[in-house]
Order: C-alpha cells, then sequence, then structure tokens
C-alpha cells in the first residue's frame, strides 16, 4: 500500500459501513476553539468526544445529558463498532 497499512489506516479512517458520520451520528469540529467548547460543554448537549486521537470528532450520545460522557477509547481500532 502506498500510504501505510490497512490496519493502520484503520486507526484515523472508518469504512462507510461503520462510519457514525454516514449515519448522521458524528461531526468532525474545527476550529480547535469550537472543539475546546465542545470538550468542556458537550456533554451538556450529548456530543461527546469518543477517541484521544481525534480531538476534532464529536459523536451523539443522547445518555451523556444525564451521565456524562463515556470514557473516551484511544483510537478507532479500540472500538468494539469498528471491529470486522
Amino acid at each position: 500500500m502506498k500510504y501505510g497499512s490497512e490496519a493502520e489506516a484503520a486507526r484515523w479512517v472508518a469504512t462507510p459501513s461503520r462510519s457514525a458520520h454516514v449515519s448522521g451520528e458524528a461531526v468532525d469540529i474545527g476550529p480547535s476553539g469550537a472543539a475546546a467548547w465542545l470538550s468542556e460543554n458537550g456533554a451538556e448537549h450529548g456530543l461527546c468526544q469518543i477517541y484521544g486521537n481525534e480531538p476534532w470528532h464529536y459523536e451523539l450520545r443522547p445518555e451523556a445529558i444525564a451521565h456524562g460522557c463515556p470514557s473516551m477509547y484511544a483510537d478507532p481500532t479500540h472500538d468494539p463498532r469498528m471491529q470486522q
């Protein structure tokens, strides 16, 4: 592969069949000020950072409004939804 292995790519890019973006349940936020605001306030709106290596990626987690955001995965390869 020209840009590395498929396993390395999986740390950064989900296939369309597994992407929360495709289902409308994820958004990538920029600039960094917006992501910083969401980091502090997102849970009260049901938006959580899911991956430690993607500070711009937030997903809809309605339960976070009452219970806070779940622990983050280090990267998408640790997310059970991304397992093949």
